[in-house]
C-alpha cells in the first residue's frame, strides 16, 4: 500500500489524499476544497480503478482557461506516488 498527501497547483482544490494497494488500484481517495459534489463524483469513479487507466482519462483535462484541473491534478499526484 502507497499512500500520498498531494498539494495540488493551479486548482480550487488544495490536496489530494490518496492510497493505492499493492495491485496499482486506487483503494482510498479525497480531495480537500474544490467543487464538493464533482470531485466526491471523481472519487467514487476512479476508487478500485487502476493507476494506468485513471491517468489515460484523466491526464491533461482543463478546467476553464486553466491549464490543468482537479483530474489532472490527481494524475501528477499519481505520477509523483509512482516516483516515491
Amino acid at each position: 500500500m502507497k499512500k500520498i498527501s498531494y498539494i495540488t497547483s493551479g486548482t480550487c482544490s488544495k490536496l489530494i489524499n490518496l492510497e493505492v494497494d499493492d495491485d496499482n488500484r486506487i483503494s482510498n481517495i479525497s480531495f480537500v476544497g474544490g467543487c464538493n459534489g464533482n470531485l466526491k463524483g471523481v472519487c467514487s469513479l476512479v476508487k478500485g480503478m487502476n493507476i494506468d487507466e485513471v491517468k489515460s482519462k484523466l491526464n491533461g483535462i482543463c478546467c476553464g482557461s486553466k491549464t490543468t484541473s482537479c483530474p489532472d491534478q490527481l494524475c501528477r499526484a499519481i505520477e509523483h506516488l509512482e516516483r516515491q
